[in-house]
């Protein structure tokens, strides 16, 4: 839960973004979809001078009051920041470059003279059922 830093009571405007800014004033800047012209900039709404904690979020709530709220992943405690080793750049081949040859397949086995190899027999369709008199009467039977 958020608690109440300082209670300033800013009443909101519709298209304007209020935030703490860096001197810890109370802000507003313009929506880029805020409606209507305006100019462009910030303006100062509350000159407050808050000092900003470590690992801690600021802003305006629904009452208008300046608040915090612990982050979840702060920067407070983290370790410096290791570098990650350089990745090697890797180059784009030229379609000149010689390519691999395909690998060979291997040799088949020759049959040796005394025995003879077991084939399997292909499965056969089976021929097409004539169509007769009464066999079409059933269908149509079977289809009712």
């Amino acid at each position: 839960m958020a608690t109440v830093v300082e209670k300033t009571g800013i009443r909101r405007e519709k298209g304007w973004l209020y935030f703490l800014d860096k001197r810890g004033d109370v802000s507003r800047a313009r929506m880029a979809r805020g409606g209507g012209k305006a100019p462009k900039g910030r303006e100062k709404v509350v000159r407050l001078g808050i000092e900003r904690e470590d690992g801690f979020l600021y802003f305006i709530d629904k009452k208008g009051n300046v608040a915090k709220v612990k982050m979840k992943r702060s920067t407070a405690g983290r370790k410096t920041a290791r570098k990650k080793p350089a990745r090697r750049k890797t180059t784009a081949r030229s379609r000149t470059t010689a390519r691999r040859k395909p690998a060979k397949k291997p040799a088949r086995k020759k049959a040796t003279a005394g025995r003879t190899t077991a084939r399997k027999k292909t499965a056969r369709k089976k021929p097409a059922r004539k169509k007769t008199a009464r066999g079409a009467a059933a269908r149509k039977r079977a289809r009712r």
